[in-house]
């Protein structure tokens, strides 16, 4: 019970841009976020601090330019370089950015740096394994391809949604309902997983009650 309520406190938090009405819409997205992101594995030497054009502060990797940061990835950035997140979003860019490069560890590994355009998604050592989602939904594909997601909330929520930092995907059999005790119900699943290291991938499953 307390993972569903979870799984319900988590749907009806998202803005509906990170809601969808099918599996395959959720796929459709999580593919196309996929064919824009590049993991570049890179010496920390060349992963730096940096002011872009507008004044905000972002990260030059490696040849190949200079990426804005969101504000996961701009968390992280601040973890690997031991630096309080609020305190360096008080500084001007300039002492933001040689705090940074003051701070950041060398060394022989390299990082790992997700990009999905010109903004960098997540920074990583080299010992972080990313499972990308799209590989998680063609194997729930492939052994559940006949699960729907549940009805929808009374505010438009859906069992599925994805967004930059994190995916979750809740589904049901619908040829499975069956009575117990008087009540309908349907085995269900879910599944959650984030790409830039917000959460680890699992799996959950339950009985899902009509109502």
């Amino acid at each position: 019970m307390s993972s569903l309520v979870r799984a319900s406190r988590e749907l009806f938090s998202r803005t509906p841009d990170e809601t969808f009405d099918s599996f395959e819409q959720l796929c459709q997205y999580c593919s196309t976020l996929q064919e824009h992101s590049v993991d570049r594995w890179e010496p920390p030497e060349t992963v730096t601090p940096a002011i872009l054009d507008d004044g905000q502060l972002g990260l030059s990797v490696g040849s190949t330019g200079q990426f804005s940061l969101n504000d996961w990835s701009f968390g992280q950035l601040c973890g690997l370089a031991h630096v309080d997140k609020v305190t360096l979003n008080r500084l001007r860019t300039e002492t933001a950015v040689q705090a940074l490069r003051d701070t950041l560890p060398g060394g022989r590994k390299p990082l790992q740096v997700l990009t999905t355009d010109d903004r960098v998604r997540s920074v990583h050592g080299a010992s972080y394994t990313r499972l990308y989602n799209t590989e998680l939904l063609d194997m729930v594909r492939d052994r559940a391809g006949d699960f729907v997601p549940p009805q929808k909330g009374f505010n438009g929520a859906t069992g599925l949604y994805a967004g930059e930092q994190d995916m979750f995907c809740f589904l049901i059999d619908p040829t499975g309902w069956v009575e117990i005790g008087g009540e309908s119900f349907a085995p269900g699943f879910f599944i959650w997983n984030s790409e830039v290291g917000r959460r680890t991938v699992g799996i959950e499953t339950f009985w899902f009650q009509s109502i």
